[in-house]
């Protein structure tokens, strides 16, 4: 890993990325409250990140920057090349461990439920697929609240 000080700029060699465990909403609608779910694999943004990226700039645009709950992550790099790009990464204690954000080129908000690390899957399925519903008005940490609870 390289720290630039003139950029204050964490780079991380670009291994290929992984394909993130996710689901977005077909159409975004007007009073939905997320725009899906992310099911990451690990706490590492240099192993989780740059997919994520890739997949939301393939649906979305050109992704511009995350912003991250910074107690639930391995390390907090302020910057992340990504292809020929660099996102700007902001970490945050009051940003909720249940939500990411992203900003696109278009300064178009996405956000999206974070399951943990960890969690079983047939409730990591249930908490991205309430996400992605379009009709859905639960906000992120209850969406992975009630996705716990047996229907």
């Amino acid at each position: 890993m390289a720290t630039t000080t003139a950029h204050r700029a964490t780079i991380a060699p670009s291994p290929p990325p992984s394909t993130p465990c996710l689901c977005l909403v077909a159409v975004r609608a007007g009073q939905a409250v997320l725009d899906g779910g992310w099911w990451p694999r690990s706490t590492d943004p240099f192993a989780e990140l740059p997919g994520l990226v890739i997949a939301l700039g393939n649906r979305f645009g050109p992704i511009r920057q995350l912003m991250l709950n910074r107690e639930t992550w391995d390390s907090c790099p302020r910057r992340l090349a990504v292809g020929a790009r660099t996102i700007r990464l902001g970490w945050f204690v009051n940003v909720d461990p249940a939500l990411v954000i992203a900003i696109t080129e278009a300064d178009e908000q996405l956000d999206l439920v974070v399951v943990p690390v960890g969690t079983a899957e047939s409730v990591a399925r249930t908490a991205m697929a309430r996400a992605a519903d379009p009709a859905n008005t639960t906000r992120a940490p209850d969406i992975i609240a009630a996705s716990a609870v047996p229907a």
